[in-house]
C-alpha cells in the first residue's frame, strides 16, 4: 500500500490523480489529512496521525511531497515500511527545524538563480501562480486553490526534527525538472549532501503531483517492482 503525505498547508486532495493512477496500476493508496490547522499539533503529532491512518497495514511505502518529508521518516521507526519515497522534498537533517532548513540548505539562492535562467525579475515577489502553478492547465489550477489549499499553523515549523540519524529504510528521492520553488540542481545537492541519494528526474513544476501524474505514479510503482 502507498502512503500519501501532502506538503504545507494542502490538504490530500493534492494527490488525487496519482491516486487515481496508482489505483489503475493496481496498487492500494491512502492519503493522510494532516491536522495542520492545529496549533497544537507538531511533527510528532503528524507522524501519530500517519500511524493512526496505516494502522495494521504492513509492507507500506511512504510518499510525501515537499514539507512532509519532515514527517515521513518519523513513521518508519513505528510501521512496517518497505520504502520512503521523499517528491521535491526538504529534506531535514538532525536538529533543524523547518523554518532554519531555507537558509542552511541554500534555498533562496537556488531560487534566485534558476528564475534569472528562466528570464524572470528575481527581485520580484512570486505569486502562486509563478511559483506552483505555472504547468497546470487553469481549470486544474483553480480546482487546486480551490480544494487542495488548507491553513497551516507554524508549530511544526519551528520543532527540530527529532531523528538523531536517517532512518535505515531504502529511500528515493523525486525531483522535478521545472520546480521553481526547489530548483532541481539544488534537489541533486540536496539529496546527494544529506541522504548520498541521486534524485529521480521527472518533469513538471512543485505540483508535478497534479500536473504529470501517470509518470509519478510509474515510477513509483516501480520501486516496488
Amino acid at each position: 500500500m502507498f502512503v500519501l503525505l501532502p506538503g504545507a498547508g494542502s490538504t490530500p486532495w493534492y494527490w488525487h490523480r496519482v491516486d487515481r493512477e496508482l489505483h489503475a496500476l493496481g496498487h492500494a493508496v491512502t492519503a493522510v489529512r494532516l491536522p495542520c490547522e492545529k496549533r497544537s499539533a507538531g511533527l510528532a503529532e503528524y507522524a501519530d496521525t500517519v500511524v493512526s491512518a496505516v494502522g495494521e497495514r504492513r509492507e507500506v511505502v511512504v510518499v510525501s511531497h515537499s514539507f512532509g518529508a519532515f514527517t515521513a521518516p518519523l513513521v518508519c521507526a513505528r510501521l512496517s515500511v518497505r520504502a520512503l519515497v521523499l517528491v521535491a522534498p526538504m529534506i531535514p537533517a538532525s536538529g533543524e527545524s523547518a523554518a532554519q532548513w531555507w537558509e542552511r540548505t541554500g534555498q533562496p539562492e537556488a531560487q534566485r538563480d534558476f528564475a534569472l535562467r528562466e528570464g524572470r525579475d528575481p527581485d520580484a515577489e512570486p505569486s502562486l501562480d509563478e511559483l506552483f502553478l505555472h504547468d497546470l492547465p487553469p481549470e486544474l489550477a483553480e480546482a487546486a486553490l480551490r480544494y487542495g489549499e488548507c491553513e497551516q499553523a507554524s508549530t511544526p515549523f519551528e520543532q527540530p526534527w527529532p531523528l538523531a540519524a536517517w532512518p535505515d529504510v531504502p529511500t528515493h528521492v523525486v525531483a522535478f525538472r521545472h520546480d521553481r520553488l526547489f530548483p532541481v540542481e539544488f534537489q541533486r545537492r540536496i539529496a546527494r549532501e544529506r541522504l548520498s541519494v541521486t534524485p529521480d528526474e521527472l518533469d513538471g513544476g512543485h505540483l508535478a503531483i497534479l500536473g504529470n501524474p501517470g509518470e509519478l505514479a510509474r515510477r513509483l510503482a516501480s520501486y516496488v517492482a
